[in-house]
């Protein structure tokens, strides 16, 4: 009986034994199941570049996302130290560094000023730059504000900020290098070319090409002034959606010409867009106010941090627009003021001989709006003297761009297929060098046609 009453026992203590382990047992496997699942999402999220990444720049981390992605996601990724001009920026840290470019006598050279803020937090990379044209002075003062005001430690990617790009210009108060070429026609540049090719090519290979994003700042020329706006290539759709994030900003189709850097950089594969902000030799507050707050908002919608003011609501404005030049020389008076809006047959503004008292109007060939204009001033035949915008919606700005976009692809699979010699086993020629272009000396500057000049500003 005792024989029976332990053998019972002892297959019930078997039975709650082998019951206990599997209960202990199962939340192992479900956790083991859960994790792989885990696993299997986040390596279907991190496949994907982030939106807010430019294409070039998608692969550059993913060696760091992959190991991130088998960590434990208590622990958020930590930035690597930044490299930049010879020097390791910390994450969480501010760093002002020095370019130095090939220009002058290497003893007397005098190093420019870069502004590097690395956040604590893994992000994109923006660049700021001002004062490729020496006299643009209110894009110097974007720069300083919006770098001073930024917490490394509270910023998620990193801000590179150069304020004064072309240092013999600003000294002398002149648009121009110190060898009278405009340094906006020389991008990427050339290390072995003219003096304004290897500064160029010098920031480029140093700075520039470090960047995911680019917003290049400047002013009207030549006694312009501009409405606070962006010039951007919107055939391009990661630089049409790119410029959205400037918040109620007015947009310019400009698709850029070679040679400046905002081209050099889209086509570089870095996601860039001019910023055009009040006129050349005068700090203006309310322009500065402006490109401060639009900026920002950028830095906002990236998703770099969270900035103190910012436009939630309003959305860009885009516009295509022109030149309207005077027909005679003479005295410019005008009639209309920035951010006007006129009407087909309006009268914008009169030019009159002072000699002989006759006259001619410059007149508004379409409705529109006034984004950018000469001042008051002795004028030429041929001036450009205001630039009228007509709008466009998002909706169309969009569909543009998706359609240049898929002219692009398909001419780029044709022409792939039918200029690739070395499909068939023939040797490709080398590339000829380009020569360079001296038309950007100041003394030539009567043979450059107005497209040729800084995101189609014309020449006087």
């Amino acid at each position: 009986m005792h024989k029976r009453l332990s053998w019972i026992t002892l297959g019930i203590l078997s039975l709650l034994t082998l019951s206990l382990l599997a209960t202990l047992a199962q939340p192992a496997w479900a956790t083991e199941m859960e994790d792989e699942e885990r696993a299997l999402e986040r390596q279907q999220e991190t496949d994907a570049a982030p939106p807010n990444k430019p294409p070039h720049r998608a692969d550059s981390n993913q060696s760091d996302a992959d190991e991130a992605s088998g960590n434990a996601e208590a622990e958020p990724e930590k930035p690597s130290p930044l490299p930049l001009l010879g020097q390791t920026v910390e994450p969480g840290t501010f760093a002002t560094l020095h370019w130095t470019p090939d220009q002058s006598f290497a003893s007397i050279a005098t190093p420019v000023p870069v502004l590097v803020a690395h956040g604590d937090k893994p992000g994109p990379k923006l660049c700021l730059t001002a004062a490729i044209h020496g006299d643009e002075l209110n894009g110097i003062e974007m720069v300083r504000r919006l770098m001073y005001e930024l917490e490394p430690d509270q910023l998620a990617g990193t801000v590179i900020g150069v304020p004064i790009v072309n240092l013999d210009g600003f000294r002398s108060g002149t648009r121009y290098l110190s060898d009278r070429r405009d340094l906006n026609r020389y991008f990427p540049g050339n290390k072995d070319g003219s003096a304004a090719s290897r500064v160029a090519h010098s920031l480029f290979g140093n700075i520039v090409s470090h960047c995911d994003y680019l917003v290049d700042l400047h002013t009207g020329s030549q006694k312009r002034v501009n409405l606070p706006q962006l010039r951007a290539d919107l055939d391009n759709q990661d630089v049409v959606a790119f410029a959205k994030h400037f918040g109620g900003m007015t947009v310019l189709h400009s698709p850029g010409v070679s040679g400046m850097l905002r081209d050099a950089a889209v086509k570089d594969g870095i996601v860039a867009v001019t910023m055009e902000a009040g006129g050349p030799n005068r700090l203006e507050t309310q322009a500065v106010n402006y490109g401060v707050q639009a900026i920002e908002t950028l830095l906002e919608n990236l998703e770099m941090r969270k900035a103190s003011r910012f436009w939630s609501a309003p959305q860009p404005v885009f516009f295509e627009s022109e030149w309207i030049r005077a027909s005679q020389g003479g005295i410019l008076l005008s009639e209309v003021k920035l951010n006007d809006k006129v009407k087909k047959g309006q009268i914008l503004g009169t030019v009159t001989d002072p000699i002989s008292n006759t006259g001619s109007a410059i007149i508004a060939p379409y409705n529109g709006r006034v984004l950018g204009m000469a001042v008051n001033q002795v004028v030429h035949a041929g001036f450009a003297a205001f630039r009228i915008g007509e709008e466009k919606s998002t909706e169309e700005v969009e569909a543009q761009a998706e359609k240049a976009s898929k002219e692009k692809e398909s001419k780029g699979e044709k022409g792939g297929k039918a200029e690739n010699p070395e499909e068939n086993g023939e040797p490709v020629p080398p590339k000829a060098p380009r020569p360079e272009r001296d038309v950007d000396r100041v003394d030539d500057l009567s043979v450059i046609d107005h497209q040729d000049d800084e995101d189609n500003e014309p020449h006087p």
